[in-house]
């Protein structure tokens, strides 16, 4: 299997047309793979950073697929994105065990700490905010992610040391 983060992700000193070739080859090892379309959208934001219209439209086309299908799959599924994010994604959950353990307390102080609202991404670029409705973790909840690391038995008050590993 085609491991996407090390083969794809040297993009962003690359141009749109270099990356539409990379994506292309890529594409071409999957074309006759079953469920090619969520791998091929995932690498497709590997490469691009996010999956804007123009980008789905080139998969849709490339694939043979409406490009109502390839919208659908991008908008239904919370990790892929359609506007630029962050160097790094933070996700707070919301799940049940989450939110009755204090998750809205993390976002109130998240949104005050990053300056944006959920769904947004900081002017420096840093950081995308959103909410996850169960990351896996209830048992030692609340819980965050950051890019694909998980915090758990999160507080506000631990949310200035999180994050000042990433800056």
């Amino acid at each position: 299997m085609l491991d996407v983060k090390s083969s794809i992700c040297s993009c962003e000193q690359e141009t749109d047309e270099q990356k539409y070739t990379k994506l292309a080859e890529l594409m071409k090892q999957y074309k006759n793979r079953e469920g090619r379309l969520i791998q091929v959208l995932h690498m497709a934001q590997a490469i691009f950073g996010y999956l804007p219209l123009e980008l789905q439209r080139y998969i849709a086309q490339s694939m043979e697929k409406p490009l109502s299908e390839v919208s659908g799959v991008v908008t239904f599924y919370s990790f892929f994105a359609t506007q630029p994010r962050g160097k790094h994604v933070i996700r707070v959950c919301l799940g049940t065990a989450c939110y009755v353990r204090g998750g809205k307390k993390i976002i109130s102080r998240l949104q005050e700490m990053l300056g944006v609202e959920v769904g947004g991404t900081t002017k420096d670029g840093l950081f995308t905010f959103e909410v996850a409705r169960c990351i896996g973790a209830c048992g030692l909840a609340p819980a965050i992610m950051i890019d694909d690391v998980v915090y758990k038995q999160v507080n506000p008050d631990k949310l200035e040391n999180i994050l000042a590993k990433y800056k």
